[in-house]
């Protein structure tokens, strides 16, 4: 295939703080670069400093610093360490070698018509990490409904325990939620009887304090509105039952510090035709007499819904018309308001850099497990962020990835490099159909421009159109179980309509975690495998970035091509 060799030399990567576009293996340089400007006061990154300039910015700042009652030397030294890197104005290596990842991309099958390929890559980053804690779920034809799939990446922390254990059981927690409210959700025999042994843990004591979800304050009209809240609450339930199944602490090691781990979910499920079909007058007493029932009303156009549920700092990244759209919320000591409830409810924060550790040990605010110590766990809640959000054929990429991405890239540099790799290979492919020339003589032009990669707007700018609404559910529970402490409403709507691809008749159901899985195509490239080994290429390129990009943590990527892909 495009991807047979390591090509990284040609790829570039669009810096969102500058607007400039960096050459791979340059792009830890020049991140540099930027922290060290903004560390000495200069207020635009892009801005071209002299050696004479540096000096009198550093004489500037050290003077105002030994004023300052409270004196820090740790400051004295980053602005000593900034000035004489930015002075010694050494040049990065030519190149770096990314090629010798621990595992190769690869692909998976999904039985869903939304979805064009599947693609998922991982790397130990074993510069700075022994173990590789984090886990992925890919389920097709979930709860035996055809073109449903559940998808989830978990990111473990400081052991591998709870991320195996949560990749194995909140499919199967979640299920059982969602068959309690939609009866087209079905559970297989196997699956009961996993969920029946959870009995002897989720008590009745334990269930009177799950009433929670289902007595949220609020008004009929609120109730209404919020059609996707019944998927938001089965998804807060879940989370939280996962979470007292860890409290048991199987197969943990230390009796003091437990594994734990952050979660990203995406439940995709296409809309049937005679549900998006029809005249507004049929859409308005569909959506009267289907209130409270999951067959909730949708927008004409709307092929099919992306439901998200995150917790700590795994996310989730949508590209619609070529703009990221960030599915998801950082649960971290960088979240001002997370910060707060923290202090709110007596937890500490260190002064450790860059924003402090929850309890001098953990970074994230929110996460599944940690039990080991009780401190800890009175600040780090199990506590999701939730989200629905409608795609049609605008739609092209689906991005879950790890910390180890987030840590050194944002959401427009990463959607940048996918459409930039993603253009890149469709090119070096039709190089190779129409003169059969080596795809490496192929020169890709991908024009960048901060017009395409705005997302100020987010989420509300997503569609155009008839209303949608979403819940954004945040239940708080520290001490006592609390009431809902605040929800959202999101309107979009969906333009253009979508015919659903011919559905397989072969029910193909992944499994979670790290069994194995056919690996990318090496040979020639296929109409039939063309965007499989897409997905892969582009799953690989970001990886490469990541950790060109000096990224310290476990890189797990999964990307789906969405029917959208096809119009780039």
């Amino acid at each position: 295939t495009a991807c047979e060799n390591d090509d990284s030399k040609r790829i570039s990567v669009f810096c969102s703080a500058c607007q400039q576009t960096i050459y791979q293996y340059h792009l830890l340089y020049h991140k540099k670069i930027h922290k060290a400007l903004t560390l000495l006061g200069f207020a635009s990154p892009q801005r071209k400093t002299d050696n004479k300039t540096l000096l009198a910015q550093r004489q500037k700042l050290i003077s105002k610093l030994t004023k300052i009652p409270k004196y820090s030397e740790t400051h004295r030294q980053k602005i000593d360490y900034s000035f004489e890197f930015l002075m010694d104005n050494h040049t990065p290596t030519s190149y770096c070698d990314l090629a010798n990842m621990n595992n190769p991309s690869t692909f998976r099958e999904v039985n869903n018509s939304l979805i064009k390929a599947l693609a998922i890559c991982q790397d130990k980053n074993s510069t700075w990490q022994g173990d590789m804690e984090d886990r992925f779920i890919v389920l097709s034809n979930y709860g035996n409904r055809s073109d449903t799939c559940f998808l989830g990446l978990v990111d473990g922390s400081h052991g591998v325990t709870a991320a195996e254990t949560v990749a194995a059981e909140l499919p199967l927690l979640f299920l059982d939620q969602l068959a309690q409210t939609d009866s087209s959700y079905k559970k297989s025999k196997d699956e009961q009887q996993i969920l029946d042994s959870f009995a002897t843990v989720i008590k009745a004591d334990y269930r009177e304090k799950e009433k929670i979800f289902s007595e949220k304050p609020g008004n009929d009209e609120t109730d209404k509105t919020n059609t996707y809240e019944w998927i938001h609450k089965a998804y807060a339930k879940s989370f939280w039952r996962m979470d007292r199944l860890l409290r048991l602490g199987r197969n943990e090691v230390s009796k003091v510090r437990w594994s734990g781990c952050s979660v990203v979910t995406c439940l995709v499920e296409r809309i049937p035709r005679e549900e998006t079909d029809g005249t507004e007058e049929e859409e308005r007493k569909h959506s009267e007499n289907t209130t409270h029932s999951p067959s909730a009303r949708t927008a004409k156009g709307v092929a099919g819904l992306l439901h998200i549920a995150n917790i700590g700092n795994a996310h989730a990244v949508l590209c619609k018309n070529g703009k990221s759209h960030c599915l998801s919320k950082e649960h971290s000591t960088s979240n001002v308001n997370e910060r707060e409830r923290i202090l709110q409810n007596g937890g500490n924060i260190s002064i450790n850099e860059p924003d402090g550790l929850v309890e001098g040990y953990l970074r994230t605010t929110r996460g599944l497990g940690h039990h080991g110590d009780p401190v800890l766990k009175r600040s780090v809640i199990p506590v999701p962020h939730t989200i629905s959000v409608p795609i049609d054929d605008t739609c092209q990429f689906l991005i879950l990835a790890s910390n180890g991405l987030w840590e050194v890239l944002d959401y427009n540099e990463v959607l940048a490099l996918t459409l930039t790799t993603f253009t890149r290979y469709l090119r070096m492919y039709e190089s190779v159909q129409q003169n059969g020339t080596s795809p490496y003589v192929c020169q890709y032009l991908m024009p960048l421009t901060g017009d395409n990669l705005n997302d100020s707007k987010a989420i509300k700018d997503l569609q155009n159109g008839i209303e949608i609404l979403y819940s954004n559910t945040d239940i708080i529970f520290c001490d006592k179980l609390a009431s809902y402490a605040g929800q959202e409403l999101l309107k979009t709507v969906s333009p253009v309509g979508s015919k659903p691809l011919p559905q397989s008749e072969e029910d193909t159901k992944m499994y979670p975690s790290n069994c194995k899985s056919q690996t990318a195509g090496r040979g020639r490239v296929t109409t039939e495998t063309l965007y499989d080994n897409a997905a892969s290429y582009v799953s690989e390129q970001l990886v490469k970035t990541a950790l060109a990009a000096g990224s310290r943590d476990n890189i797990t990527i999964l990307i789906v091509l969405l029917n959208g892909c096809n119009k780039i």
